[in-house]
């Protein structure tokens, strides 16, 4: 039988919530709705969720906080697709850095929507078509670091777990693959987003910083991942491919 993909909506407007959960199961998902966190927590608690659409504005927990939370303790994050009210630069940035995987402006059209989810479970589940070189690796070393593919799972040089969401999963994924390489915003938010930026678009940059972040590499100072004047970014450590024992 095939999988029917499970979106979750989260927004306190109930004409919102059913407009969109008629579209995306017309759409061929099936859908389940809350108005607030808690519900939110109620139905993760009970089902399998592979996409949750999220309201930066609700009552009591705001989008942000729950979008922080949603990415603490879980190995493999939920997607996230950030709706906001206003078109502020601020608010995109925020939800990018809480860890949402892209970010929808209201008011928006519904088979936009669609396309960013679509997006979204694609890229959580596909590499790019260019990143064949490493597709059956298991483990990727780089530094201090490993990376095991086959599980998501970014481990230190203490082999501790640090916990990666599935946008900076995706973008560390793209650098490792080039290792060495200058690459444009443009190309980064194509192989990470599957899109082409937008004018003013920051979303990578956010994204490098929250990398830099996690593999603790000094803004000032990088050992990792390198700004490139007028270019973009280069990763500039090698990386060793090795194939994990069956």
């Amino acid at each position: 039988m095939e999988q029917v993909d499970h979106i979750l909506i989260v927004d306190d407007d109930a004409d919102i919530r059913e407009l969109l959960g008629q579209y995306l199961e017309k759409n061929g998902f099936k859908v389940s709705a809350a108005a607030n966190g808690r519900q939110m927590r109620q139905i993760l608690a009970v089902s399998t969720i592979d996409v949750i659409v999220l309201d930066l504005m609700l009552p009591g927990e705001d989008g942000l906080a729950l979008c922080r939370d949603l990415q603490v303790g879980r190995a493999t994050p939920i997607p996230i697709l950030m709706l906001t009210a206003r078109n502020e630069e601020a608010d995109r940035i925020l939800g990018l850095e809480m860890g949402a995987d892209d970010y929808l402006t209201k008011p928006f059209a519904s088979r936009e929507l669609l396309a960013r989810v679509r997006a979204i479970l694609r890229r959580s589940r596909m590499l790019p078509h260019d990143l064949h070189p490493t597709e059956t690796a298991h483990v990727l070393a780089f530094g201090t670091w490993q990376l095991d593919t086959s599980v998501r799972h970014l481990f230190d040089s203490s082999n501790t777990l640090v916990s990666l969401s599935v946008a900076e999963y995706r973008l560390l994924r793209v650098f490792l693959d080039h290792s060495r390489r200058v690459l444009t915003r443009d190309q980064l938010l194509n192989l990470t987003q599957g899109r082409d930026a937008e004018l003013f678009d920051r979303s990578i940059d956010i994204l490098v910083s929250r990398l830099r972040q996690r593999l603790r590499d000094d803004p000032r100072e990088p050992v990792y991942i390198k700004t490139v004047r007028n270019e973009g970014y280069v990763f500039s450590v090698p990386v060793e491919i090795r194939v994990a024992a069956s």
